[in-house]
């Protein structure tokens, strides 16, 4: 369907993509060259895929995470994706997250992003790959807190799908995102002291923690179950 040019591919019905985004089937041959090699995967497949592209990847290149959720909890703290890649590929892992609703973007709606990148030349690089005019983006030396933001928000936007489901009215709702998003501050803070509170404040905190709770898949699987009363699994939705 990508390299037909067939509009209403699975995941984005009524979406026609530019002729710049080729469609190749070969992992390896898609990654080879490249100086900016960007992950954009269900989480579950990122062990595979990375050992596909070892010792395969130029070591001057740079990746680049938009993979929200798929940390490991171990026993002294967390496992991130941008770790993983970096540590399997052996180059430096960005991360790129923020309230940007995947059709939404793809219909040229205005929205936010965030990367995160200890690099500062990385991150004019990256603004320039990925800045549009209706996709805004900003940087910010911060990648442990803006990855776990996309993670950490999916569950505050769980517990906002309940709430609907069960028939709560804004206020609640309201709660759980003030609260939520102050649990999210409370534990990144507390296994990475040095991230800034202002990170929260960006795309990738308040703003993707909103546009979950009000849109997002999580959101919506959680007030099926709600309403569904017993009767569906989190798995039949």
């Amino acid at each position: 369907q990508v390299s037909l040019r067939i509009p209403g591919i699975k995941y984005l019905p009524g979406i026609k993509l530019p002729e710049n985004v080729k469609a190749v089937p070969d992992l390896v041959e898609a990654a080879t060259g490249a100086t900016i090699v960007v992950f954009v995967m269900p989480h579950q497949f990122i062990s595979r895929v990375c050992d596909s592209l070892r010792g395969k990847i130029s070591p001057s290149a740079r990746a680049v995470s938009l993979i929200k959720g798929g940390m490991e909890v171990t026993a002294t703290g967390f496992s991130l994706l941008t770790d993983q890649i970096s540590e399997c590929l052996g180059v430096p892992c960005s991360v790129l997250m923020g309230a940007n609703i995947a059709d939404e973007v793809a219909r040229g709606d205005f929205s936010e992003a965030t990367i995160g990148t200890k690099d500062p030349k990385t991150g004019v690089v990256l603004q320039r790959l990925f800045d549009r005019p209706t996709f805004k983006v900003d940087v910010v030396a911060d990648v442990e807190a803006v990855e776990l933001c996309g993670t950490l928000k999916n569950i505050v936007a769980i517990a906002a799908g309940l709430c609907d489901g069960l028939g709560y009215g804004n206020n609640t709702k309201s709660a759980i995102m003030r609260i939520g998003l102050l649990e999210m501050k409370k534990l990144v803070l507390h296994f990475f002291p040095e991230s800034s509170v202002s990170t929260f404040f960006e795309s990738c905190g308040v703003a993707d923690l909103i546009a979950t709770c009000m849109g997002g898949r999580n959101r919506k699987v959680s007030e099926a179950f709600a309403r569904a009363n017993g009767s569906k699994t989190f798995e039949e939705l």
